[in-house]
């Protein structure tokens, strides 16, 4: 499976995800400033100053992560990733996400994360996984309502930009379950 064909603009209706490009900087950064408090659970801020450091970051600097743009209708409404895991062509992390607050609750993530899924399936992984901060409650339910198995939890797994040590969830799907849901 090549990097190539797992990072392409993938669509749904309105949704689409689009590889992050320079053009999406003003408006994910808008997205971002809809919810300045979420960022205090993630592992960096995308908020204020934070933000063009951290764009910076995921369009140009991190080599492991493939970022979209989450687009509804052709306008950015959050962000997610590819972030390697595992075995290259066997493993994908889903991760890096955010979406508006106004969108949340609306089966509007379980869109995304179904498209990226069935996907990663149609490229030929045999598992993606995800990896969530203990303390975000809501997208440990989002990520289980999904059908994916929690496997555990890394204790101490990361120091956040705040300075807190975080326990981080771990979640997978393997393709044999995919493939087998009936949703």
């Amino acid at each position: 499976m090549s990097d190539a064909a797992l990072y392409v603009t993938l669509t749904n209706g309105d949704l689409s995800l689009v590889p992050l490009q320079e053009r999406h900087r003003e408006g994910l950064r808008t997205a971002c400033a809809e919810d300045d408090a979420i960022w205090d659970i993630y592992p960096f801020s995308y908020a204020g100053a934070h933000f063009d450091p951290q764009f910076g970051t995921i369009l140009h600097g991190a080599p492991r992560r493939r970022t979209f743009a989450i687009c509804r209708d052709g306008n950015v409404v959050g962000m997610t990733a590819w972030i390697e895991a595992g075995a290259a062509g066997w493993s994908i992390e889903i991760g890096n996400s955010f979406i508006v607050p106004s969108l949340r609750g609306t089966g509007f993530n379980g869109r995304v994360k179904r498209l990226m899924i069935d996907h990663a399936f149609a490229c030929g992984l045999e598992r993606v996984v995800f990896k969530v901060d203990a303390r975000n409650l809501r997208s440990r339910r989002a990520v289980a309502k999904l059908g994916a198995v929690e496997e555990g939890v890394l204790r101490h797994e990361r120091k956040t930009w705040t300075g807190h040590v975080r326990d981080t969830h771990c979640f997978s799907i393997l393709r044999s379950e995919w493939e087998g849901r009936t949703n």
